[in-house]
């Protein structure tokens, strides 16, 4: 074994060698675990070869223990994908090894001993009558070599060692263009949105309009908007990262590119010729700001039960009557992309239809200026520079060609080919305040002096930052993931799911152990993490809660052979 030992140490490149033939042995033993609890729970949720909606609600803990078991194997394969790029150029150095380990070790018995769901669901295999599968993938050699070997004390406290001394944490994309945008983005980010983030959270301020010109000059609105219509056409993985940095200082500022990407994305895969020349430059070069007006009062994730109805006018035009809740930057958007009933007499997603609304900016006194609308801003804990309000229609007009593809009735589906994409750009915001969050905690226990030395003396502070760091790697790298399938044009509703589940979990987790790092001084307004934790709440609850992206997960997971 020394000898071994011996030549690994001299030879780096054996030990990585070795290092991905365990991963990738590993990971089939967690993909194999989760074939077998798929076929287990199976039966009890399947009727015929159909999924039974009953069964899946009286099972739901067991379903979504599924979904988050399918979300850990997915992310150990791209975290293992992370290293293996690493190895090949030869960049595989102390600190992406440790996080590799301690990512496998911490993820594997997560799946053998129990997944925490929340803060207090922990799914277990025993629950699911999964004992003896979880004992198999324990018995493999190369998960149990991470299970003994991974999550070490002596590896976290060496990773944020390393860290805190300036090691860095590889973040290429893999393509000098936008690894060299990603560099701009960020120094734009840090520059220009960190140092007064906070000062706008506390005001309520909206994100200055020229922060927004600023933005629209890097081209921010228009990364996926096709080159015709003036974007730069560079696909999802671009937008994710833009918004990975964006929301590393805010995440307002990553949230305003979201808005441009569910417009645009809606246009683009639904509009006319006419209205992608009308509306597509205007969104990409950020002169035109979008809303995207969907929920209703009591309705939530359940859009088939939508209210707000559209009627034809005499002249042609459109009449928008009812009233929405929780829209996002509403008063100073320029269009709004309205989900409205078409047809009464259909109660479900058929009788739905998508518009493009467009409407004057608020004024200095007036917040909706136009006939027909009216609306006030609902008073939110964080997430705040875009503000959130709730809408009233009463005779609202919309334009004769404002019929989204000019197809009634399709506006669910429509909204639907979209969702990939918002979930996908959703967890990209949830890795940047993952980020912020551990940027924040770490300055603090390297600044801080407590009992004569710094905080990074102390084990669980370190424990802490080291779990965040490797879990904002992988919530990162399964994101990108489910981005680089959604620019091959593959379907990837479940890898968004699971991108969106996962990274806003860790958003949270790292934001709420960052105010613990900071004690006292976190539950003071003054210091920048309380915003941090206040806006991390957030991405577990919009763009599909937690619950909801859960079950989205399952029903993929069940319906795969």
């Amino acid at each position: 074994m020394m000898d071994q030992t011996a030549t690994l140490n001299s030879r780096p490149e054996l030990a990585s060698d070795l290092l991905m033939d365990r991963c990738g042995t590993a990971v089939q033993a967690a993909r194999d675990y989760l074939a077998a609890a798929r076929d287990a729970i199976r039966p009890a949720i399947m009727r015929g070869e159909r999924l039974d909606n009953a069964a899946l609600s009286d099972r739901q803990r067991d379903v979504h223990g599924l979904a988050w078991m399918a979300t850990y194997v997915e992310t150990l394969a791209q975290t293992a994908a992370w290293a293996g790029r690493l190895v090949a150029n030869g960049e595989l150095q102390e600190v992406e090894t440790d996080i590799v380990h301690i990512g496998f070790g911490e993820y594997l018995a997560s799946l053998i001993d129990g997944i925490a769901m929340s803060q207090n669901e922990i799914v277990r295999p025993r629950e699911l009558g999964l004992e003896n599968i979880a004992s198999k993938l324990a018995a493999d050699a190369s998960v149990a070599y991470f299970l003994a070997q991974g999550n070490t004390a002596e590896r976290r406290k060496r990773l944020v060692e390393n860290v805190a001394h300036g090691g860095f944490i590889p973040d290429s994309l893999g393509d000098p263009d936008l690894d060299m945008m990603r560099e701009q983005v960020r120094r734009f980010s840090q520059e220009r949105i960190a140092p007064h983030a906070h000062a706008w959270h506390l005001a309520n301020d909206l994100v200055p309009i020229e922060i927004i010109h600023e933005m629209s000059e890097l081209g921010i609105f228009g990364i996926s908007i096709a080159p015709e219509f003036g974007g730069m056409g560079l696909g999802k993985l671009a937008m994710c990262m833009a918004t990975e940095e964006l929301s590393r200082a805010w995440i307002a500022a990553g949230s305003l590119g979201t808005r441009a990407e569910i417009a645009g994305e809606l246009i683009v895969l639904a509009g006319t010729d006419e209205q992608k020349q009308a509306w597509l430059p205007g969104i990409a070069s950020g002169k035109i700001l979008a809303a995207a007006v969907f929920t209703e009062p009591d309705t939530g994730s359940d859009l088939a039960s939508l209210r707000t109805r559209a009627s034809r006018r005499a002249d042609g035009t459109w009449r928008i009557d009812g009233n929405k809740t929780w829209i996002t930057h509403a008063a100073r958007s320029d269009v709004m992309m309205i989900l409205a009933r078409t047809d009464p007499g259909n109660a479900g997603h058929g009788g739905l239809s998508m518009f493009i609304a467009p409407k004057p900016r608020e004024t200095q006194h007036d917040l909706f200026p136009v006939e027909g609308l009216s609306g006030g801003e609902i008073e939110v804990l964080g997430y705040r520079g875009m503000r959130e309000y709730e809408l009233s229609f009463d005779d609202f007009a919309v334009p004769a060609d404002g019929l989204l593809g000019n197809v009634e009735g399709g506006g669910f589906k429509q909204l639907m080919e979209t969702f990939e994409a918002a979930r996908i750009q959703t967890a990209a915001r949830a890795v940047g305040v993952a980020w912020n969050a551990f940027d924040l905690g770490l300055r603090y226990a390297v600044d801080r002096k407590q009992f004569g030395s710094s905080l990074l003396r102390f084990p669980r502070i370190t424990d802490k930052l080291a779990l965040m760091a490797v879990e904002a790697v992988m919530a990162r790298e399964l994101t990108y993931f489910a981005a680089k399938e959604k620019d091959q044009g593959r379907r990837c509703d479940l890898e968004a799911g699971m991108a969106k589940l996962l990274a806003a979990r860790v958003a949270w987790s790292g934001a709420d152990n960052a105010v613990q790092i900071h004690g006292g001084n976190g539950f003071a307004l003054e210091y920048d993490i309380s915003r941090v934790l206040c806006d991390a709440r957030i991405l577990n609850i919009f763009e599909g809660a937690a619950e909801i992206q859960a079950g989205v997960v399952a029903r993929g997971v069940l319906a795969s052979r």
